[in-house]
């Protein structure tokens, strides 16, 4: 299914006809002359009328078969946002459904956030609030994105890459998760144009020249097939396509191959007309080819999360090469194409029961909002929950629990209940006792072993898989390091009183320490004393705002030197400015010791985030660090690149390159690497037993554009397979 590129008011309207014969398109007319006047004279970075934007998204979401509310808000979409029209128009004209819808599409732009990551993650925030209220929110966000990555070549290619990454981290997999199957293939091969331009091309020119061959191929096996599913009367259409350009990248990437040995490059699908043909054509289709071992799944019997139901099995064709078959009815192929939106009943404007289990993971979602206070944790566990495939495992009592692909024992824990999880020592897999980090597979039973005395550990995050179980586990693990630091934030007030003759008991007795707190923005003493336990506020700043001027003139200047030095210890307070000082600037603090992460070793040009750590000052990491998002929200603290500096640090950065293995490629290679401007720091170059070569380089970069332009530069280049970036 592709999008009209030339959408008019007379397309939208003639493809809704086609799925609702008694629509009255009066709303969409309306909708339709709204926008034309909003955005009369606005041109899109193509230099196009911008209108062709939001007619287009409309005719999305007529592809869709949408109701018409929904068409409207296509086209009403950006009217907020980018002209003068306002959301009180919108309800006047429009009613409070649709201006609803339209405030939930709209972007955030008149909000102001301290990093483009947070802006991100506060965007998706609100865009998931937004979905629980009503699921057509993101089906119109899906269609807005769709058309802007269709036309994404008109703008900077630095913003290409900003968008094309955003769009394959969420909305590829929101799309996925809906079972929009067309869409999440279309954004994915959009993605790879933009990010990997030089693999999407290569690979375009390759799919290309073994298009005719490739086609006899796909006529001949579906004339074969047709021709085995008739002697058993099985009546059938059958299909066969070239696999897209993202699902081939991906096959290279996982197999660590190139293009000539990716061989199930095609894909066939038989539609049969009730669920027992499809098990039957199964059959006549193993009977008469070989079946790849461990290559059948039955998602008719187990549905994907998202309702997706099919057979799908890999067997051996005709000349030895793999052929992939996926088996279903025609309904099953509605809703893997159409996904949530084949649920519409149109004459009652809502989805059936049905699509309730396919917006379940948005319930989900609500939890980790209602649960995880910082919008970039919020958004690297809705990311967890986005790309889950699923297995099916069962209680002891026969119960079935949906988990994710990888999930483990905890994970299994924390579905039942967080108590079950907060308590899990160990468990049982099919009768037998196995550690905590035992993968799951489908049809596992599984009994958990609790103890009362068990307590949840910030190693169980290196083993669950699911963002439940992450999230509840951090949850614990923040609590109990709120209470250490507040009780450590008092001990040090304390120490701070001591000297002018105070306590904390008669301090907090006579409501000084709620008014401190208070001037601090916080609501009670606790606040104040886990601030103080978390660093972002100093004793020392507190002790003038309780104790008269006459008495703090009075302290000795032995006093001062003893508690210098005790703030030393505490803060790594340092006047030395290092290479990395120079390279951050660090919000609300001066002369602190700045560390950078070893797990993500930023680079100047990655977003980053810091983390006061106590003793070790503030440590910088990336903003999709894993490690960063483990640590406590409560120590973090706003952090940015000194653009004025960052050219005179170079940072090394070890890059692998996964290439054939052919006389004179590390020189290739490192020709690549220096006629960048980069120096090689060291090389270290295996190769394996598939004619592959592995290479490790340790570069000096300065920031994140110079990393990038090396990794074209060496994508480019014949023979190599894969680049990519080494974390520590």
């Amino acid at each position: 299914m592709a999008v009209n590129p030339n959408a008019t008011f007379e397309s939208i309207c003639n493809t809704v006809a086609s799925y609702y014969p008694d629509a009255k398109f009066d709303l969409i007319r309306k909708a339709y002359g709204f926008a034309e006047e909003a955005h009369r004279g606005q041109l899109r970075s193509s230099g196009e009328p911008y209108m062709i934007h939001p007619a287009e998204v409309a005719q999305t979401l007529a592809n869709l078969k949408l109701d018409m509310s929904s068409i409207a808000v296509g086209l009403l979409h950006d009217t907020v946002e980018d002209t003068h029209a306002t959301l009180e128009q919108i309800e006047k004209e429009f009613g409070k459904d649709i201006a609803d819808l339209v405030d939930g599409v709209t972007k955030l732009s008149q909000m102001t956030f301290k990093t483009s990551e947070e802006k991100q993650a506060e965007n998706f925030r609100k865009m998931i609030l937004a979905m629980a209220k009503d699921i057509r929110v993101i089906l119109v966000k899906l269609a807005d994105r769709l058309n802007n990555m269709q036309t994404l070549e008109h703008l900077p290619p630095h913003k290409q890459a900003i968008i094309a990454q955003e769009t394959l981290d969420i909305y590829a997999p929101i799309a996925n998760r809906l079972g929009i199957g067309w869409i999440k293939l279309e954004l994915e091969d959009l993605c790879l144009r933009y990010l990997h331009p030089d693999v999407y091309y290569r690979l375009a020119q390759r799919v290309s020249k073994t298009k005719r061959e490739r086609q006899k191929y796909i006529d001949d096996f579906c004339e074969l097939l047709n021709e085995k599913l008739k002697e058993y009367d099985i009546v059938a259409q059958v299909f066969g396509r070239a696999k897209h350009f993202f699902s081939i990248f991906n096959k290279m990437e996982r197999r660590k191959v190139d293009f000539d040995q990716v061989y199930d490059i095609i894909a066939f699908r038989i539609i049969v007309d009730n669920i027992t043909e499809c098990y039957k054509a199964l059959g006549v289709i193993h009977a008469s080819f070989k079946p790849v071992p461990g290559r059948f799944k039955d998602y008719i019997a187990m549905p994907k999360a998202n309702a997706y139901q099919s057979l799908h099995t890999t067997v051996i064709g005709t000349t030895g090469e793999r052929v992939e078959i996926q088996i279903r009815t025609q309904d099953m192929n509605q809703i893997a194409e159409g996904g949530i939106a084949a649920h519409w009943k149109y004459k009652e404007g809502r989805f059936d029961s049905r699509s309730r289990e396919n917006v379940e993971w948005v319930n989900r979602l609500l939890e980790w909002h209602k649960d995880l206070s910082d919008p970039n944790e919020f958004l690297e566990t809705v990311k967890i929950d986005l790309f889950a495939e699923d297995v099916f495992v069962f209680t002891p009592k026969g119960e079935v629990k949906q988990l994710s692909h990888g999930a483990t024992p905890l994970d299994f824990a924390y579905a039942v209940h967080t108590d079950v999880g907060n308590k899990c020592v160990g468990a049982k897999v099919n009768g037998k006792i196995v550690p905590l980090k035992h993968r799951l597979k489908s049809g596992d039973t599984v009994e958990i072993i609790a103890s009362s005395s068990q307590t949840p550990s910030k190693d169980w995050l290196k083993i669950v898989r699911s963002s439940r179980a992450k999230a509840k586990i951090r949850a614990f693990i923040k609590e109990q390091e709120r209470d250490r630091a507040k009780e450590l934030g008092k001990d040090l007030l304390e120490k701070s009183l001591r000297s002018y003759e105070l306590t904390i008991a008669k301090t907090e007795k006579s409501g000084d320490l709620l008014r401190i707190a208070q001037h601090y923005n916080l609501r009670t003493v606790d606040e104040l004393y886990t601030g103080i336990g978390y660093a972002r506020i100093l004793a020392d700043d507190v002790i003038p705002l309780l104790i008269p001027k006459e008495a703090l003139e009075r302290k000795t200047e032995a006093a001062k030197a003893e508690d210098e030095s005790f703030l030393k210890k505490v803060f790594n307070v340092t006047k030395r400015k290092t290479e990395a000082r120079n390279a951050i600037t660090v919000a609300d603090l001066d002369d602190v010791l700045i560390r950078f992460g070893r797990c993500c070793n930023p680079l100047p040009g990655d977003g980053i985030i810091g983390f006061i750590t106590r003793g070790r000052g503030v440590t910088i990491h990336t903003a999709t660090c894993t490690k960063a998002i483990d640590n406590d929200q409560e120590r973090r603290v706003e952090v940015q690149w000194n653009m004025a500096e960052k050219k005179l640090i170079k940072r090394h950065v070890k890059i692998r390159v996964l290439s054939l293995d052919e006389p004179g490629f590390l020189a290739l290679m490192s020709q690549a690497i220096t006629s960048s401007g980069v120096n090689i720091s060291s090389a270290n170059v295996r190769t394996t037993k598939d004619k592959k070569a592995i290479a490790i380089f340790d570069v000096e970069v300065s920031d994140l554009s110079q990393l990038q332009k090396i990794t074209s530069a060496l994508e480019g280049k014949k023979g190599v397979i894969s680049v990519e970036r080494v974390r520590s």
